[in-house]
């Protein structure tokens, strides 16, 4: 990302942080992505174990580079700003693209009684498998941004042994240490504390409406001041784990995780991200199929260029997809 330098006016990581994923970026990515989103179809996914995922499926009309799948980040959903942006610069290069929303985003509580949380890998892995049959191309990409990124890593660690053939990975801002990634939203600026509680207590209580025998949901607004209380609180009602520590040492990609990789993976990360720090990064594995670029500014999946709000992260993703 040496090639990344923004105006002054966006250099600023919490003016790249919160326009990323801004209303104002939303009508402008709508807007530029227009054909894309004209083009996209709602599809339910059978993603194994009885679990259904939802996504929109754009596919263009003459056979092109390949089919790029992108995941979002947590509380965000497949018509997130930065997602809709992405996937209409893929498609206006000849891509298709498949937006996936995770469980429990984009309004789809209904599909299953079991509540979203970040371990739960297989449903993904699953419904990647499914998106490579039922559609038919040849090249096969994936690309996430924040916990999407972490789910895309994650995923191409599994898709050898799912028989998924995935050409290359793009992570934008990926969670690498969640426990760190706590730290930074306790300690850091509340908004993105606030934003996340809010929205997460939000999503909770939707659940809670359309299954209101999971009767403990009804107690998560008393821990909405705090991330970790209402972590731990979920984590010892809602998952298998055993305490909060094990459940974010669940989905870390830090240490040896990565090691392994067997699919061409970059990752595109910002020195001044408020969500991820950066420190992480020194902390993943060596592996020749792994590379790192970084950039002195570009907040957490920002890398904002101009007015028009071009991200930097879309045109790289669309680089790296495009190798032969």
């Amino acid at each position: 990302m040496n090639r990344f330098c923004p105006p002054l006016w966006l250099k600023n990581r919490h003016i790249q942080s919160v326009l990323s994923s801004s209303p104002i970026r939303k009508t402008i990515a709508a807007r530029q992505a227009r054909e894309m989103l004209k083009a996209s179809r709602s599809f339910i996914l059978d993603c194994g174990d009885g679990v259904r995922l939802q996504g929109y499926y754009a596919a263009q009309k003459q056979a092109g580079p390949g089919l790029c799948v992108l995941i979002h980040g947590w509380q965000g959903s497949s018509d997130s700003a930065y997602l809709v942006s992405a996937a209409g610069y893929l498609w206006d290069r000849g891509f298709s693209v498949f937006r996936l929303n995770l469980r429990d985003h984009g309004m789809t509580h209904h599909l299953n009684e079991g509540i979203f949380h970040s371990c739960r890998l297989n449903e993904v892995v699953g419904a990647v498998k499914q998106i490579q049959q039922a559609f038919g191309h040849k090249r096969l990409f994936l690309g996430g941004f924040s916990l999407g990124g972490n789910f895309v890593l994650r995923v191409a660690l599994k898709a050898p042994a799912a028989g998924i053939r995935i050409e290359r990975v793009v992570a934008v801002c990926p969670v690498l240490s969640p426990h760190r990634t706590m730290e930074a939203l306790e300690k850091g600026p509340r908004m993105y504390h606030a934003y996340f509680m809010r929205n997460w207590t939000a999503s909770l209580e939707t659940k809670y409406k359309i299954f209101p025998h999971l009767e403990e949901l009804a107690n998560v607004r008393r821990y909405k001041r705090s991330i970790r209380a209402l972590t731990a609180y979920f984590v010892e009602r809602f998952t298998e784990f055993p305490d909060i520590d094990a459940y974010l040492n669940g989905y870390a990609i830090t240490g040896d995780v990565l090691k392994p990789l067997r699919v061409p993976s970059l990752i595109i990360a910002s020195m001044d991200d408020p969500i991820i720090p950066a420190v992480d990064l020194a902390n993943l594995a060596s592996s020749p199929l792994l590379t790192t670029e970084t950039s002195d500014s570009g907040g957490h999946c920002g890398f904002l260029e101009n007015i028009r709000l071009h991200s930097r992260a879309n045109s790289r993703m669309a680089e790296e997809f495009s190798k032969t």
